[in-house]
Parts: C-alpha cells; structure tokens; sequence
C-alpha cells in the first residue's frame, strides 16, 4: 500500500475518474500556497502554519471552518511538502478500525525513523470514543494529527485532543477573493474550456451570493458556463449564474455554534436598539429552522435583564409573544416574534434590576443571610408574640401617604445600595421615587 493515500496533482487516478471530467472546484484546486485564496490571517509570511508547512514539519492541527474555505486544499499542500508519510480518511466513512491500522503502520515506521502525518476530514462526526482512540498516538508523537471540522471544535472535539492540537480558524472568502477564483478559473488552462465572457453584474452576483464558500462558486461558475454554451450566448448573464445558484442553503446549525452565535448577535443587537439588526438576526434564526420557543425564552429573558423597569411593558410584550409561539405555532408565530423583537429593540434600555440582584446575591455568599429585624418576622404561630416576633410593625396603609420610615432591611446592610435606576424611560420616574423614600428612612 502507498503511504501517499492521495496523489496532490491534477488528476485522480484512485478513482479511474480523467481530470477533464472532474468538478471545476477539483481540477482548480490550489498546488501550492500561493495559489490560495483568502487564510492571509494564517499564512502569512512568517507564521506559525506557514513555516510548518513551507519545512514539511507541520504539528498537530484543528482546521475549524465553513465549507469551501480552503482546509482540505491546505491539508493536500501539506501533504506534498511532507517530510513523512501522509495519510487520509474521511471520518465520514471511516472508523476506530481504519485509525488503529493508520496507527500500526505509524509504528512501523517509527522503527525505520519515518513520521507519519494523519489527515482526519470530518473530525467532529467522530464519536468521544473514537476521537479517544487518536489520543495516545498523538501524545507520544506517534501521529502528526491534522483534523478538519465545519463544527466549533470547543464543543465536538474531546478537550484531551484540542490541548494536544493548535486550533486554526478559516474564515469565508470575501467577494474580491472568490472573484480572483472565478477569474482565474476562466483563463486557467484547467478551468472552463472554450470560457465564455462574463458580465459585470453577473460576476458580482456570483460573488456576492457565493457565501464565502470557493466550491459553490466555482460549481456555478461551471454551470451558468455550460448553461451560455448550450443557449448559444458569448457571456455569462445575470440569469445563468441566478439560475445556477439557485437559493443557497443557509448556513446555519441550531446544534453548533452557529446556534449560539446568532442568539448572541440578536441579544447585542437588540440591546443596541438596533431594530433592523434584530429583526435580520431573528430571520436568520428562523430561515435555519431554530425552534422559536428558545428565541422566545430569550425574549422573556432579555426584557428584564436589559430593559427591566425603564419599560415594564417589554415583560409583557415579550411574554405575550412566548404565549402566542405555543399557541399559533411557526410559520405564523414569526409575525408575533418580530413583533416582539421591534419592541424590545426600539424600548429604553436599563440593566438596574439585573446588577441589583447580581450585587446582592453577591453580598448574601459572601457575608451570609442577615435576619430581618423581629418586628418583620412571622407572627402567625402560637407563642410567637411571646417572642417579640411582629412587635412593633408598622403598617403602611395607616399611613397617610402608605409609606413609613420604620427601617425595613437587616440592620447590618442599612448602609448598602443594590437597586440603583437609571434615568430612562419610566426608571426615572422610579429612581425619583427611590430617592424621596430613601431620605424618608433617614438611609442616605
């Protein structure tokens, strides 16, 4: 058997497939790094992966990024350049069977002062299991580990494995990166035979709707090409490459970080008061088929953490919205949740309540429950008059204003301050109040 368990050329003789007949996307693959689109972040001159590959001595690596993005391409670059053996497997169809015979033939060439480098595409559809099987060929040096993954490796990778590995994050190309693959690819001696022209608007669309993802370009580069031909037109238009898009899956994983991600863009935009923000994010949630009773949630969550009483109404809106989620259920429910998500956006924002149980509960782990004062205490049982329990309460409602100045806190906090409003929206009204009762109990 070959260590090279791929040829990094132009053809494909593992599968008897000619590289004329091949994808676009294979027969442009970059050769060398110069060839790449987009990673400048990782390969520049002088980093870390670059020096590692350019010396065939590369170390223990995640790739971690969207599809289309180059981590399979640096993988084969690496793989020509290796001072070793280079070997790989998909842990799409592949098992602790076929890593434990990688492992036997990693050892057996130990013996001759080989080192083996092991390329794992999918890693993260490896189970903890097997992803443990990696571990102590990795730790002893018996492997050079590179894994791809288009999942956070933080939450599908073992943290065993990622403290052994150095994790490299590949972004989306951008539209100038992906537009230097297309042309290229149409004056490229291995790109499109016989390439039509294409328009300025159409290469922007391809560009732009691409989604940062090389291959998807590339796969409708081809067609709207092949399409052009076959109508009989010289250049590529707007309505091939729209037809040869199509409607893009959205990229979007409401298991993986992508979940999290966009909840998080929601939140901070909607905290920013940014309407049309929020409302971008809860469609995007949506269209990736994110259950609605969790952005409801968060809604309920986020109308007393970052609204709180500078609009007591966002509670409401928000709570109302979780109701009708249940009730109404999708697609309808969408109606009721962007709604909500325009409210909450455009509301006064405070976080007073939100700091105010943060900082007491703060000083309750710290110091300990103090007692309320007796004549706070439950007098409800026999004998507990007997023991001044209630003695001494006075009740607001005979007060002429419904207020008293009797201290109402444990003696030993009189001094702290927990709720601290601010002037926005109805919590300045509040924070008036606040301070006419405060200087009524004598506290400031």
């Amino acid at each position: 058997m070959s260590d090279q368990l791929f040829e990094t050329g132009e053809g494909t003789p593992q599968t008897g497939v000619r590289p004329e007949d091949t994808p676009l996307a294979v027969r442009m693959r970059p050769r060398d790094l110069d060839e790449l689109a987009g990673q400048s972040h990782l390969l520049e001159p002088g980093s870390a992966l670059r020096i590692a590959i350019e010396s065939g001595e590369p170390h223990s690596a995640i790739f971690y990024g969207p599809p289309g993005t180059g981590k399979t391409t640096v993988a084969r670059i690496i793989a020509a350049r290796a001072k070793g053996a280079f070997e790989e497997l998909s842990a799409v169809n592949a098992g602790r069977p076929e890593v434990r015979e990688v492992i036997a033939r990693a050892r057996e060439r130990r013996a001759s002062g080989r080192p083996t480098i092991f390329f794992l595409d999918e890693i993260h559809r490896f189970n903890k299991a097997q992803q443990d099987a990696l571990l102590p060929a990795v730790e002893d040096g018996l492997i050079t580990l590179i894994g791809a993954t288009t999942e956070n490796p933080y939450f599908e990778v073992n943290s065993a494995l990622l403290s052994r590995t150095q994790i490299y994050e590949f972004r989306p190309l951008t539209a100038t990166e992906i537009e230097g693959l297309v042309l290229r690819a149409l004056r490229d001696e291995r790109g499109i035979p016989d390439p039509p022209d294409i328009s300025a608007e159409a290469l922007e669309m391809l560009t732009t709707r691409a989604g940062g993802d090389g291959r998807v370009a590339l796969a409708a580069l081809e067609r709207a090409a092949e399409a052009t031909r076959a109508a009989g037109d010289s250049e590529i238009s707007v309505a091939a490459v729209e037809d040869a898009l199509q409607r893009k899956a959205l990229l979007y994983d409401r298991e993986g970080d992508k979940h999290y991600d966009y909840i998080s863009a929601w939140i901070k935009a909607t905290r920013g008061s940014d309407v049309d923000a929020s409302i971008y994010y809860l469609a995007v949630m949506l269209e990736g088929g994110e259950d609605p009773r969790f952005i409801a949630r968060r809604m309920v969550i986020f109308a007393s953490e970052d609204i709180g009483n500078a609009d007591p109404q966002a509670l409401l809106v928000a709570n109302a919205a979780a109701q009708a989620v249940d009730r109404v259920g999708l697609p309808e429910c969408a109606l009721n949740l962007s709604q909500a998500a325009a409210y909450l956006a455009l509301a006064p924002k405070s976080n007073a309540t939100t700091r105010a149980i943060s900082k007491a509960s703060a000083h309750v782990r710290e110091h300990g429950a103090a007692e309320p004062p007796p004549y706070l205490q439950d007098a409800h049982y026999p004998g507990a008059r007997q023991l001044g329990r209630g003695h001494g309460y006075r009740y607001p409602h005979d007060e002429p204003d419904g207020v008293t100045d009797q201290p109402l806190s444990p003696e030993s906090i009189r001094s702290e301050r927990f709720y601290e409003p601010t002037d926005r929206g109805a919590e300045g009204e509040l924070r008036e109040r606040l301070e006419r009762l405060r200087r009524l109990r004598s506290q400031d």
